[in-house]
């Protein structure tokens, strides 16, 4: 009977070289997959600031051909928002950018800008 017994113990659990072996594989797995990760992050981002300057500027001409406003007039915030006197008939909210940038509105004719580098409409 201890011979049984001693059979038993033996098989049961991992080995030290088996634990070490799927660390290394769980290892080589996070090395290849974490730089994919934070650069799609990092495109997801700029693709959403892109997205919130089409916003604004969509906002803006729209607020233009509404008000008969010409080249040389900018919008304010409270043009285009539901806080202001045209009763946010633009933009229900000010978008944010992602990576914590400041949006400008601009001229009317010119695009909308984000103070983060290489975030442009």
């Amino acid at each position: 009977m201890n011979r049984c017994n001693s059979i038993t113990n033996r098989e049961s659990g991992f080995t030290l070289i088996e634990i070490m072996i799927v660390v290394l594989i769980i290892g080589t797995l996070l090395t290849i997959a974490l730089p994919n990760f934070v650069r799609a992050r990092q495109t997801a981002r700029v693709k959403s600031c892109i997205t919130n300057l089409k916003e604004i500027n969509t906002a803006k001409e729209q607020w233009a051909m509404d008000f008969r406003k010409n080249n040389d007039d900018s919008p304010t915030l409270d043009n285009l928002t539901t806080e202001g006197a045209d009763s946010g008939r633009y933009l229900k909210r000010w978008p944010s950018c992602p990576e914590g940038g400041n949006y400008t509105i601009e001229e009317i004719g010119k695009s909308p800008k984000c103070d983060v580098a290489g975030h442009v409409l």
